[in-house]
């Protein structure tokens, strides 16, 4: 029994062992050199066996002091012959101090019952540099005018355009809604429309998606797709954020916009769209908690944020009726 124990723990610490050797992380800039608000992606590539799954690096805000992410992770993954799986993370990154600077290691888990393992990437370096507006010496030579730097656009310069499309975008949308409302009133039609509230939308396709068991009978990609489909169109009918048309770096900006505090609602919200993504581009396999938890996550989200409808006093006295409004 006992020989039988230890044969059993030799070929698992092998397994695991050949298991481990086939997984790689590096991490590197598409640059080593970059000027003052220069705009670079840093990519971090996993190489893995296909049949494990790996928790993977998700990176905020900044890769280090002095180096912002500004947007990202992109995900993307490609599949090999040898029964590998390559998965490929993009952050957008920029700087705006010069100097040299090294990123440390980006690593990725593996969590089995013999503990968690991690697989590390190597120092990633830039070098940060200001611009030379003039040589050294202009003595030697005459030398021309340098002309203007054009600087790459920013999302801030970008930002204004989206604004000024949406308001006309909403502007054409109300004039046509009031030629509709001027057309009835002139047939003599008066229609009365209820909006129901954002929050009763979401609880009742929440508790269709739960009643579905969509993720129990193994569809997980389709269950997080209709799960942040709930919650974009809830952002959409209670805050205006069109998120179905945003990743989740803008869905999240666009909501702080709003005015929006970054709360323990916030970081719900961001977990759900987050742990969304790796499912839906980086084919992570989340357990059956994570699931669960998710959903009660959005629930919660939902519930703390939802608006109380009032009955306007100005609807007419039949529609009061059918609500039973006094």
């Amino acid at each position: 029994m006992r020989r039988l124990f230890f044969y059993t723990s030799f070929l698992l610490t092998i397994t695991s062992a050949l298991y481990c050797q086939n997984v790689t992380v590096t991490s590197a800039f598409d640059s080593s050199r970059i000027y003052i608000g220069d705009q670079i992606n840093f990519t971090v590539t996993i190489q893995q066996p296909a049949d494990i799954n790996l928790i993977l690096p998700v990176l905020k805000d900044s890769l280090m002091k002095n180096i912002e992410i500004l947007s990202g992770p992109v995900f993307d993954s490609t599949k090999s012959g040898d029964g590998l799986v390559k998965i490929i993370e993009k952050y957008l990154i920029t700087s705006f101090d010069s100097g040299f600077y090294q990123v440390p290691p980006v690593y990725a888990e593996l969590k089995s019952e013999e503990g968690i393992k991690r697989f590390y990437s190597d120092y990633s370096q830039l070098e940060v540099m200001r611009i030379k507006i003039a040589p050294a010496d202009t003595t030697a030579k005459i030398y021309d005018i340098i002309g203007p730097y054009r600087a790459p656009l920013t999302l801030g310069e970008i930002i204004p355009w989206v604004l000024i499309l949406l308001l006309l975008a909403v502007l054409i949308w109300t004039g046509i809604r009031l030629l509709r409302k001027l057309r009835r009133k002139k047939s003599g039609i008066e229609e009365v429309v209820i909006k129901e509230p954002a929050h009763v939308i979401a609880f009742r396709e929440l508790e269709k998606l739960r009643d579905d068991q969509i993720w129990q009978k193994g569809e997980i990609k389709q269950y997080y797709t209709r799960l942040t489909e709930i919650l974009r169109q809830y952002l959409e009918n209670r805050y205006n954020v069109f998120s179905l048309e945003l990743t989740t770096a803008e869905t999240l900006d666009a909501l702080v916009k709003t005015g929006f505090k970054k709360d323990t609602s916030y970081n719900q919200l961001k977990t759900i769209l987050t742990g969304a993504d790796l499912v839906k581009f980086a084919k992570h396999k989340p357990q059956p908690v994570e699931n669960d938890e998710h959903f009660q996550n959005s629930w919660s989200f939902v519930l703390i944020t939802k608006q109380e409808e009032k009955v306007s006093e100005e609807l007419p006295a039949s529609v009061k009726a059918e609500e039973g409004i006094v």
